[in-house]
């Protein structure tokens, strides 16, 4: 119980007063609007540390204040890249990954879980797990699993944010390591969660690396 608390505590977005309903969150959809309503005024997006500013119940990245470059900005048909501009609640640990490790998934993938998994619909929601970030990187980072690319480069601006579509790897930036190798040992410790040694190895450095 200490270890959730440190962790809860830890995450600078959502550093809000815990509602005594918090425990009756059983959905991912419960969860994206306890976020939004509970958002501190500081927040930024978890790995390019874009400020948030809130539009109504909308919320949108500024992208100025953090140095962003859409690697997108248009769509094929030459509209506007929607995801650029909108805050999407992201999975620390991706729902394929954690999804994938459950019968359910197997038996008819993610939609099947959320009809027939109790812990499936926990796990999706668990707001230790989610973080705001530009929709264009959730969307960009998929379910790719976190690594080192020290022959990638960047492809949004100043944020450091590396992905390897071919072998679908990811680099985040500095600042988000320490709180995802967090993420996955919480999720390991409260659901049970496979981490296989190579990713532990990678998080333990992360974890104890007191710069990130």
């Amino acid at each position: 119980m200490r270890y959730i608390l440190l962790l809860f505590l830890s995450l600078s977005f959502a550093s809000f007063a815990k509602p005594t309903n918090v425990a009756d969150i059983d959905n991912f959809s419960e969860a994206k609007t306890y976020l939004r309503t509970h958002l501190p005024k500081d927040a930024q997006t978890f790995y390019c540390g874009c400020d948030i500013k809130k539009k109504g119940k909308k919320l949108e990245p500024d992208l100025e204040s953090c140095g962003y470059k859409a690697r997108n900005p248009t769509l094929k048909n030459g509209h506007p890249n929607p995801r650029v501009h909108r805050i999407e609640w992201e999975h620390i640990v991706s729902a394929w990954e954690f999804g994938h490790q459950l019968q359910c998934w197997q038996d008819g993938g993610r939609k099947n879980c959320i009809k027939v998994s109790e812990q499936f619909r926990l796990m999706e929601a668990d707001i230790h797990n989610l973080v705001p970030a530009v929709g264009e990187v959730n969307g960009d980072r998929s379910n790719y699993k976190f690594a080192m690319l020290p022959q990638e480069k960047g492809r949004y601006g100043l944020c450091d944010m590396k992905i390897d579509f071919k072998n679908k790897l990811v680099e985040p930036p500095m600042r988000a390591r320490k709180k995802i190798a967090e993420a996955y040992f919480y999720m390991e410790k409260k659901y049970g969660l496979q981490i296989s040694d190579k990713q532990r190895k990678l998080y333990q450095v992360w974890l104890s690396n007191t710069h990130q």
